[in-house]
Formats: structure tokens, C-alpha cells, sequence
């Protein structure tokens, strides 16, 4: 019982963080250290899934239309630079993996990452707000969006939804819904493709007999209840409000730990 209640704020935990722009990878990391247990990757990569699937659901009807309408120009070129932008994160990102690349296990760098990225969240925000309004998503920020869903996913505390809407937002993108929303669609195929490969991994690997598939499906069906509320409340939010409070946030949390990691924490 005590382990499924971990399990349960495991998933609340990747739910609420995972599209808010505070890093749920990192959030992960320090409840598994500070006493929810360690998990397998696949545990790790498959609650995110649940929060991919609740983001899926949101968009549903904009994936629909960009899937059957494809032929339409704007639509086209929209889909196009999704899909860029997926294949450079997917590109990138086995690079990493096949250079022997690791997560970190330890607070410290994530608690670093977390106060850098809030300061630059503070930064970006009032350099995009001298920006004029812009909607349209061009090739640049499509590029550039591929690039920091790939350095996010290997420096955990960054933020993918972070680096990826102010990536946007600096660099042609200004308009903060859409900004957002280009971001959201690309991790949609990212995380599904990175569940896929993590799980094919561990069938490949014969692990599949060692992971607890129960833990799993509970944490990926509270993960996109969880996120489905989050990012509801992301969306109407961001229509009036700038990030900064999430900046804010994410200084004093880093700030927190490393002032409790030296000291045994």
C-alpha cells in the first residue's frame, strides 16, 4: 500500500510538472531521492506518456484537422514543421544515447538547472515582450524548438515545455498561445516515440519480466488526469499572464536545494 501511494504521487507529481514550465524530469528525480524510491526508466518515460496522452486529448480536435486537411497549405506547412522539429529532437537525441550519454543521479545539478533556467525565463520573457505580436510559427523556430526538446531531455531541471515555448517566443514566435501550443504538439510524438523506444528496449533486453507493469499503469492513468487539469489551467492562464511566476518558482526551489544538499538532504 505505502509503495502505491508513492506510485500515486509519482503520477500527480509528472502530471502537474510535466507541461508547467518547472521541469517534471527534475521534480521526479528529487521526490525519488527525498523518499519515493527509484524507478526504472521505463516507469519514468511511461507517466510522462500519461501526461502526453492528456495533452492529446486537449488537442485533439487540432490534430484532427492538421491530419485530415493536410492538403491545405497552412496546414501543410504547419504539419511540416512539426514534423522537423520531432525529427530533430529524434535525431539528436540517439546521438546522445549511442555517445553513452546519462541522466544525472544526483540533486545538485538539477537544483542549478532550476535556478539558471528560472533566471533565464525572467530574462526571456522581457526580451519576447519587446518582440511585435506574432503568430506564425517559421522555420527558424522550428528548428530551433527540435534543438531544446533535445537539450531539455538531457539536462533534467531545464524544462522541456520551458526551452522549448521560450525558444519559440524568442525567435519569431512572440504570441504566447501559440508559442505554447507549437511546443505542446511537438512533444506529443516525441514522448510516445521515447516511451516506444524505452519499452522496446526492456522487451529486447528481457526485462519485461522485472518491471512492475501494476506501479506503471497507475501511474500513467494519474499522470494524464492530472496533466489534463494542468494544462487546462496552463491554457486559460497564459492568455493574461507572463511566466514569470513559474520563474520565480523554480529560483527558490533550486535556491532551497542546494542549501539542503550539502546538509544531507
Amino acid at each position: 500500500m505505502i509503495d502505491l501511494f508513492h506510485v500515486i504521487l509519482l503520477g500527480i507529481i509528472e502530471g502537474i510538472t510535466e507541461f508547467l514550465p518547472i521541469s517534471s524530469t527534475g521534480h521526479l528525480l528529487i521526490a525519488e531521492k527525498f523518499g519515493l524510491g527509484a524507478r526504472s526508466d521505463l516507469f519514468n518515460i511511461g507517466i510522462q506518456a500519461g501526461a502526453i496522452l492528456a495533452v492529446t486529448l486537449i488537442y485533439r480536435r487540432r490534430i484532427w484537422l492538421l491530419l485530415t486537411q493536410w492538403r491545405e497549405p497552412g496546414n501543410r506547412d504547419y504539419l511540416l514543421k512539426l514534423t522537423v522539429a520531432f525529427l530533430i529532437t529524434a535525431v539528436l537525441g540517439l546521438v546522445a544515447v549511442k555517445l553513452g550519454f546519462k541522466l544525472p543521479e544526483t540533486v545538485t545539478p538539477v537544483a542549478w538547472a532550476l535556478v539558471i533556467g528560472g533566471l533565464w525565463m525572467i530574462a526571456a520573457e522581457r526580451l519576447a515582450a519587446r518582440q511585435p505580436e506574432r503568430s506564425e510559427v517559421t522555420w527558424r523556430v522550428a528548428i530551433l524548438v527540435g534543438i531544446a526538446q533535445m537539450i531539455a531531455g538531457i539536462f533534467p531541471g531545464t524544462s522541456r515545455s520551458a526551452a522549448t515555448i521560450f525558444a519559440a517566443m524568442l525567435f519569431g514566435t512572440s504570441n504566447r498561445a501559440a508559442a505554447t501550443e507549437f511546443a505542446f504538439l511537438v512533444g506529443i510524438p516525441t514522448m510516445y516515440a521515447a516511451t516506444g523506444y524505452e519499452l522496446l528496449k526492456v522487451v529486447k533486453g528481457g526485462g519485461a519480466a522485472h518491471e512492475d507493469w501494476t506501479a506503471l499503469a497507475v501511474g500513467f492513468v494519474v499522470s494524464a488526469i492530472m496533466a489534463f487539469v494542468a494544462v487546462k489551467w496552463l491554457l486559460g492562464y497564459i492568455r493574461a499572464h507572463a511566466f514569470t511566476p513559474f520563474a520565480i518558482y523554480r529560483i527558490a526551489f533550486g535556491v532551497a536545494l542546494l542549501l539542503l544538499v550539502p546538509a544531507g538532504g
